[in-house]
């Protein structure tokens, strides 16, 4: 399975997401120092959730992190969270 389908896997299953998007930036690192060259190794993840509500963007990381366990760290180098609840505005 691909470092984006079980990124996808993971947080549709924990967080059961109105909107989920994934964006894999590993091509714009290749060739850094501490890139993997996988071509799986950065990735962009924008989640709009219920299971946000009330929380801090603190906590909402450790949340989205907490479910991905190993995952980062290890497969995935380098992960920006973008974590919403319904109805809070995003940016453009």
């Amino acid at each position: 399975m691909s470092a984006e389908a079980r990124l996808r896997e993971k947080l549709m299953f924990a967080l059961e997401p109105i909107r989920l998007d994934i964006i894999n930036e590993s091509e714009m690192h290749a060739g850094h120092r501490s890139s993997p060259g996988t071509g799986e190794s950065h990735f962009r993840i924008l989640i709009v959730s219920e299971a946000f509500a009330g929380k801090s963007r603190v906590d909402r990381h450790r949340m989205v992190n907490d479910i991905l366990g190993e995952d980062v760290g290890r497969r995935i180098h380098a992960l920006a969270l973008s974590t919403f609840a319904p109805g809070e505005r995003m940016p453009s």
